[in-house]
């Protein structure tokens, strides 16, 4: 009987330690995200490759720079929340009272961070430093 306990104890311990490894690997962000333009009325500018590795690691931002869930005024999202797709709430071709089209969201907080960084790195006036052209 006191083998039994032991190894009940062993197993416990083992899925108490692997829980928490399965989780953040289910909620890991992939590497890169292409920001297409599925949806729209015209195809303009063409997608944009999104690096979650270097806008993380190398530049620092945090994830709720872009990710957020909005309750009164404050965004309550954090990290290990559920991630909408963006087109879920920021329609493709218009913008609903206070929640702008897709477009203009992405462009405000890409466009925003971009420029207060200083950086030549994040160019914000140059279409097709993000844009790939179609």
């Amino acid at each position: 009987m006191h083998q039994k306990k032991k190894h009940l104890f062993r197993i416990g311990l083992f899925a108490a330690l692997l829980l928490p490894a399965l989780i953040l690997a289910s909620t890991e962000a992939p590497e890169t995200i292409l920001i297409n333009t599925e949806g729209y009325k015209s195809d303009r500018k063409g997608p944009v490759l999104f690096t979650h590795q270097a806008h993380a690691e190398d530049y620092g931002t945090t994830c709720d720079a872009c990710h957020h869930v909005y309750e009164n005024g404050k965004n309550v999202w954090e990290e290990g929340d559920a991630v909408s797709k963006c087109k879920e709430c920021h329609d493709p071709n218009e913008s609903k009272g206070n929640i702008k089209k897709l477009s203009i969201a992405f462009h405000k907080n890409c466009m925003t961070c971009h420029r207060e960084s200083g950086s030549d790195a994040a160019p914000y006036k140059k279409c097709y430093s993000c844009h790939k052209k179609n």
